[in-house]
C-alpha cells in the first residue's frame, strides 16, 4: 500500500475507543508496508509531556507539544495516529492548521457508555471527588463541529469504525490500496 504522511487525530472522551481503533488501524497498514507512529495521549503524558498537570494551559501546551512531533513525523512521510482526549476545539484547529495534512476523528460515546467501560474506575473517582478537572465530568470536551469521520463506537461494530476512516484516507489520497 502506498501513503503518504497525515496526522490521524482520535479525539473523543475517556474510554470511547480511541486507543481501540487507532491501534487495530495501525496493524492492518502496518502490515500492509505503512510507515506509522501512534501517539498515545496516556503514553505521551508518561514519557513526552510529564510533568503537565491537567488545568485548561497545561491540557493545551500537551496537545501542543503532541502536534508538534506529529508535524514532525507527518512532513517526513510517516502516517501518525494521535490517540488523545484533546478536549478543547480551539487547540485542536491549532494543531491542524500548524500540520496541514490532519484528519479528525471524532470517536464518539455517550459518557454513560464510557462508564461502563471504565476499566481504570477514573470516572468513578472523578464522580466521588478524588479527581479535580476530570473531562465530561467537571471539564468540558467540545466535540468537533465538523470531523472528517465519526465513529459511534455505542452504536457499529470495531470493523465499521475501522472501515470508516480507511474510506475517508483513501478518498483524500492519504493511502492508496
Amino acid at each position: 500500500m502506498e501513503h503518504r504522511g497525515v496526522t490521524v487525530w482520535f479525539t473523543g472522551l475517556s474510554g470511547a475507543g480511541k486507543t481501540t481503533i487507532s491501534h487495530a488501524l495501525a496493524e492492518r497498514l502496518k502490515a500492509a508496508g505503512c510507515k506509522l507512529e501512534i501517539l498515545d495521549g496516556d503514553i505521551v503524558r508518561t514519557n513526552l509531556t510529564k510533568g503537565l498537570g491537567f488545568s485548561k494551559e497545561d491540557r493545551d501546551e500537551n496537545i501542543r507539544r503532541i502536534g508538534f512531533v506529529s508535524n514532525l513525523l507527518t512532513r517526513n512521510g510517516v502516517i501518525v495516529f494521535v490517540s488523545a482526549i484533546s478536549p478543547y476545539r480551539e487547540i485542536r484547529e491549532e494543531v491542524r492548521q500548524r500540520i496541514g495534512d490532519f484528519v479528525e476523528i471524532f470517536v464518539n460515546a455517550p459518557l454513560e457508555e464510557c462508564e461502563r467501560r471504565d476499566v481504570k474506575g477514573l470516572y468513578q473517582r472523578a464522580r466521588a471527588g478524588e479527581i479535580k478537572g476530570f473531562t465530561g465530568i467537571d471539564d468540558p470536551y467540545e466535540a468537533p463541529t465538523n470531523p472528517e469521520v465519526e465513529c459511534r463506537t455505542d452504536l457499529e461494530e470495531l470493523e465499521e469504525s475501522i472501515e470508516k476512516v480507511m474510506a475517508k484516507l483513501t478518498e483524500l489520497g492519504y493511502i492508496t490500496p
